[in-house]
């Protein structure tokens, strides 16, 4: 009532962030990834994940510019970490979230993506079949990965994720 022109600006604004999410939301019930995703990337993918977060998250991408990931990897760090960060909203009590992607080349054991999100909450997160982080833990392993839970009772909590992929060329696969 006081200032009906910021109002409005938040209205609108509230409007566009709906439809964005709208359009997410569809293409995720149809497997697909999000427009962001395939429009500008993993990291700004990421990027947008955590400026939705009602927690402030921090986000770390140490992504070389040469590190040509298969789709299929984006698409499922994207995921992961979206659920790793819904879980830290959700469940964990936190004032603050640090979101860390990196790559790793180990020589003989390939090339590796990590996904981590570390909260400051209240820690206890544990594996527990038929519940979220072990639909998550098989969904890593399906992708030949490894996910890792440190959740001492009391915090902070640090989730990675570990996946393997092989890099791809400009012009296919390697």
């Amino acid at each position: 009532d006081r200032d009906p022109d910021a109002a409005r600006e938040l209205i609108g604004e509230a409007r566009d962030q709906a439809r964005e999410t709208l359009d997410e939301l569809r293409a995720l019930s149809r497997g697909f990834a999000p427009p962001i995703l395939q429009d500008r990337g993993l990291a700004a993918g990421l990027q947008s994940l955590a400026t939705r977060s009602p927690v402030p998250v921090t986000v770390e991408i140490e992504l070389p510019a040469d590190a040509a990931l298969p789709a299929a990897i984006e698409r499922n760090a994207y995921f992961v970490a979206a659920e790793l960060l819904t879980n830290a909203v959700k469940h964990a009590d936190a004032g603050g979230i640090r979101l860390r992607v990196s790559t790793r080349d180990t020589g003989p054991t390939g090339h590796w993506l990590d996904v981590w999100v570390t909260d400051n909450g209240s820690g206890g997160a544990v594996v527990t079949p038929g519940h979220g982080l072990a639909g998550l833990a098989d969904r890593v392993h399906g992708l030949r990965g490894t996910l890792v839970v440190d959740s001492p009772t009391g915090g902070p909590t640090s989730i990675g994720a570990h996946i393997p992929y092989s890099p791809v060329e400009a012009s296919g696969a390697v």
